[in-house]
């Protein structure tokens, strides 16, 4: 994906025609081989890093007018710290494989803001290796770098800036290749697909044997039209072509998880259970205790009273290290269970919101959020807004 962007991005094909030499890493900017003076008045090379803001497949203009830096801080001719960019020193890691060392701060006298990656990126490579070039002429950052092939290992479609914006590309790789199961998709499952879709796992497998019909497209994420509603697609079909458009790995699974293909999850590393209560969910629940798996099961217990909806969405979670809970936490049992769960009373919110909760525990099993309850079962209570978190991992 990096040499067809910067071919694509007006701004990045002329730093490399002019024989900068640039790379795309984890919505990064990387401009290598900067030639600058270190405190000993050494010269020295460095990199020069830029997030990277996109706007589909190109390039869009910088929103941030600070840059970062893989080396010393550089210096003048005399060895003094060049102060017209400097703003802080602290070794950080970006994202994976980009750790910095330095933040420079220069903002363009126009409007603040440079045009282009362009602009940006020989504004700062002009402060920091003109002392260079006084001390030594041929030093360059125009090295004219042999180009090699592109080998994109990024389960995207297209970069993902945000992680690069917000500076959380390292405890984002946490979730890195992971193979996802979720198994139903109607109403919850359909939010964690949504939510997982935006991780940098390394597949997402969708079970549901299920017909996508209109009743499902006012509680999942997304607005079908009338003609697909009509064409009565498999919800695992009709959401894997979704969300293939943003992630390349979400493969669709148009058959219920019973007996016969249980199997399949158990080269999975972390199972949604998004489904109904019965059977076929003490079978799953015990094949993936059975084979060491962590997983998720969710719940939704809504009933109708004279002034309005109430009831309580819930979050279980069975790992490793604490399984003698779930018994007394999941319902097995085909029929009415969970607080009239069985008249399906669900809202897209809720939804949502019981997904939200699944993923964000899910994540910090991963190490992405930090994790102090440890709590394996959580209840959420509608009309009192409230949280109740129990069964907690003994450190």
């Amino acid at each position: 994906m990096s040499q067809p962007l910067i071919s694509r991005s007006d701004d990045l094909k002329q730093l490399r025609d002019e024989g900068y030499d640039i790379e795309i890493r984890k919505g990064h900017l990387l401009l290598k081989s900067v030639p600058y003076v270190d405190s000993q008045r050494n010269v020295r090379r460095g990199t020069l890093v830029s997030p990277l803001d996109v706007s589909g497949d190109v390039a869009s203009r910088p929103s941030k007018h600070t840059a970062y830096f893989i080396g010393d801080h550089p210096c003048g001719a005399d060895g003094s710290v060049i102060e017209a960019i400097k703003h802080s020193s602290q070794t950080q890691t970006l994202a994976e494989g980009i750790t910095v060392n330095h933040m420079f701060s220069a903002k363009p006298k126009l409007n603040g803001q440079y045009r282009n990656y362009h602009q940006k990126m020989t504004a700062y490579v002009s402060a920091i290796s003109g002392p260079a070039r006084s001390l030594d002429a041929s030093a360059t950052a125009q090295t004219c770098a042999i180009v090699e092939p592109d080998v994109d290992e990024s389960p995207f479609e297209y970069i993902d800036t945000a992680a690069a914006r917000a500076g959380i590309g390292a405890v984002t790789a946490k979730l890195e290749g992971q193979k996802i199961a979720i198994v139903g998709s109607g109403g919850t499952g359909s939010y964690v697909l949504d939510f997982v879709t935006k991780t940098p796992v390394g597949a997402i497998h969708i079970y549901d044997g299920d017909a996508f019909s209109n009743h499902n497209a006012f509680r999942s994420p997304g607005a079908p039209s009338l003609e697909e509603l009509k064409e009565r697609p498999l919800k695992a079909t009709y959401f894997c072509d979704r969300y293939s458009k943003m992630h390349r790995r979400v493969y669709d699974h148009g058959e219920y998880v019973d007996e016969a293909n249980v199997t399949e999850l158990r080269d999975m590393d972390f199972v949604f259970l998004c489904m109904d209560s019965g059977s076929d969910k003490r079978l799953i629940v015990d094949r993936l205790v059975e084979w060491g798996l962590s997983f998720i099961d969710v719940g939704m217990g809504v009933d109708l009273t004279e002034d309005g909806l109430r009831g309580q969405l819930r979050v279980t979670v069975s790992t490793p290290r604490m399984r003698d809970h779930i018994r007394n936490r999941i319902a097995f049992s085909d029929g009415a269970v969970d607080n009239d769960y069985s008249r399906n009373i669900q809202i897209a919110e809720l939804n949502a919101l019981n997904a939200a909760l699944a993923v964000i525990k899910w994540k910090k099993l991963c190490g992405f959020y930090l994790d102090q309850e440890k709590e394996h079962h959580s209840i959420y209570t509608i009309d009192g807004n409230l949280i109740l978190n129990e069964d907690r991992e003994c450190n």
